[in-house]
């Protein structure tokens, strides 16, 4: 029986037939069989050198991409696929997350300290997320966040907030492999907001089951003043389907990714298409960069591509492209509070100890100031998210939030990850500790797009 199996009514852990569970109270139970069971126990994490040899550097592999599961055909074609409600919300401003999604956030936050935290050097020096490490988050039901219930999954309600909340937690733990868990969720999440009956019967199954496939969104390209309303990858008609051409960077697993979301312009707009990681013309190039490693990002190269007709997802006027850039900002923004939080929870202790001159360095106003301007700072950035994402669930517009998220944390969350190397003088510098990897993926805040969303 599977992990949303049990929870079923009628499973091991399901409820009565007087009782009824939002879809963070799915996710709780979900995730609060981790803490029960001895996964964290007995889950050794260990360093991926044949992947890291693998994808240690930017030339170090150019392969076709890896061949796709199949995907069989199902549900009816240009039927609309099921869509999740907006969340009800009861008009007053309060973010204080409920007593369901504060133990969402305990149970990730445990998961991301004693699963993510211990790998991530491992997996950063690698470029590679360890199977273990993937496995856990994938056990815990993370992939089925965003499905509807009604598909498999655990939402019944947007669940732009709740992926919020678990992608700030998880980052806590590690940035890098906190994008490589989260991009197979995403895509299912796309799927999920703008497929159509045939695309969710056909690719949701997959993502809902004990095998659940790496898949990444691939907005990013790499050319000078990229602007990704404007993506340069092309998409002509062609008889049938469409043809695709161009290239994408920082694609997250894109070594084993088996199924795509690239964005790409037609007829002068923005469109997202699934691409499968099997079809002809598709070319992976290992594409390591300063910071977010672990993902074991790539470079993927579209050359004369063929999609069906059937492969766009959502509308073609630009609009679910332009809503997937926000989702996908207001993600970023999450895991760059998340990982903002980890500097802050190691500088606090770290100059409280350190003593110079006879006494600790916290003593030093210099010192004092910086770390509380990281506090102040850090608290701005997670309440413009959370505004930002609690609009997203509720099914209001949020561009102005999500803009205004993403420039301040664009800014500060780089700013925090500097001062938290200088806060640690000389340890700042080296690998023993593990600001200077924070700091190096908090600069990717301002320049990634695509790839993960809530």
């Amino acid at each position: 029986m599977s992990l949303i199996q049990s929870l079923r009514p009628g499973g091991k852990h399901g409820l009565s037939s007087q009782e009824t569970r939002d879809p963070i109270g799915y996710a709780v139970a979900a995730l609060g069989l981790l803490a029960r069971s001895d996964l964290l126990d007995r889950l050794g994490v260990r360093k991926q050198t044949e992947r890291g040899v693998f994808t240690a550097t930017r030339g170090g592999f150019r392969t076709l991409t890896a061949a796709s599961r199949t995907f069989a055909r199902s549900g009816q074609r240009g039927k609309p696929g099921v869509r999740v409600p907006s969340a009800r919300t009861s008009g007053l401003f309060d973010l204080t997350p409920t007593e369901d999604e504060q133990m969402l956030v305990d149970v990730v936050t445990e998961l991301a300290t004693d699963v993510l935290r211990p790998a991530a050097a491992a997996a950063d020096a690698a470029c590679a997320a360890p199977a273990e490490v993937l496995a856990a988050t994938a056990e815990v039901g993370l992939p089925t966040l965003g499905i509807p219930e009604a598909l498999g999954g655990i939402s019944e309600e947007r669940s732009a907030m709740a992926g919020t909340l678990v992608a700030e937690a998880l980052a806590r733990g590690d940035m890098g492999l906190s994008v490589a868990a989260l991009a197979p969720g995403s895509v299912a999440t796309a799927i999920g907001l703008w497929g159509t009956d045939e695309q969710q019967q056909t690719y949701l199954p997959a993502f809902t089951g004990s095998d659940v496939p790496a898949a990444a969104l691939a907005l990013n390209e790499p050319r000078v003043l990229f602007d990704v309303l404007e993506p340069a990858t092309t998409a002509v008609r062609d008889g049938a389907g469409f043809v695709l051409d161009g290239v994408k960077s920082v694609v997250a697993r894109g070594a084993d990714a088996e199924l795509f979301v690239v964005g790409a312009a037609l007829e002068g707009r923005p469109v997202l298409f699934l691409v499968e990681s099997g079809t002809p013309g598709l070319e992976v190039e290992g594409d390591p960069a300063m910071g977010l490693r672990a993902a074991g990002l790539t470079r993927l190269t579209l050359t004369g591509v063929r999609v069906p007709v059937d492969a766009v997802l959502g509308a073609t006027d630009g609009t679910t492209y332009a809503e997937c850039v926000r989702l996908s900002r207001l993600a970023w923004c999450a895991l760059a509070v998340g990982t903002g939080q980890a500097v802050l929870d190691y500088v606090t202790p770290y100059v409280k100890e350190r003593e110079a001159f006879g006494e600790p360095v916290a003593h030093r106003q210099s010192v004092a100031f910086m770390v509380a301007n990281i506090a102040i700072e850090l608290q701005a950035m997670r309440l413009l998210t959370w505004k930002a994402a609690s609009r997203a669930a509720a099914g209001k517009d949020f561009t102005r939030e999500v803009a205004l998220a993403r420039t301040l944390c664009a800014e500060k969350a780089m700013q925090i990850g500097l001062d938290g190397v200088q806060l640690l003088g000389g340890h700042g510098f080296v690998k023993e500790h593990p600001v200077e990897r924070w700091y190096r993926d908090l600069r990717a805040v301002a320049v990634m797009e695509g790839t993960v969303l809530v």
